[in-house]
C-alpha cells in the first residue's frame, strides 16, 4: 500500500522536527516544500508532502497515517 501525508505548520524548528521524524520512520519526501505568508499573523507557514510504501496492509480510510 502506498501512503501519502502532507505535513504543514509554522516555519519553525518544530515543523522541521516533524519532517525529520517522518523521514526517520521511512517516509520519503515527495515534491518540493511549499511556503506561504499569513499577513494577519505575520508568520510563514510550510508544507511538505511525504509518501511511504507499506507492505502487508490494505488501505482503509480509518488508517491513522502517522502510526506507520
Amino acid at each position: 500500500m502506498q501512503l501519502y501525508r502532507f505535513l504543514t505548520g509554522p516555519d519553525d524548528s518544530a515543523f522541521c522536527h516533524r519532517v525529520t521524524d517522518a523521514l526517520n520512520k521511512g517516509w520519503m519526501l515527495y515534491g518540493s516544500p511549499s511556503h506561504s505568508y499569513n499577513a494577519e499573523e505575520k508568520k510563514m507557514y510550510c508544507g511538505q508532502a511525504v509518501t511511504k510504501t507499506v507492505d502487508g496492509h490494505e488501505y482503509s480510510p480509518d488508517i491513522k497515517l502517522g502510526s506507520f
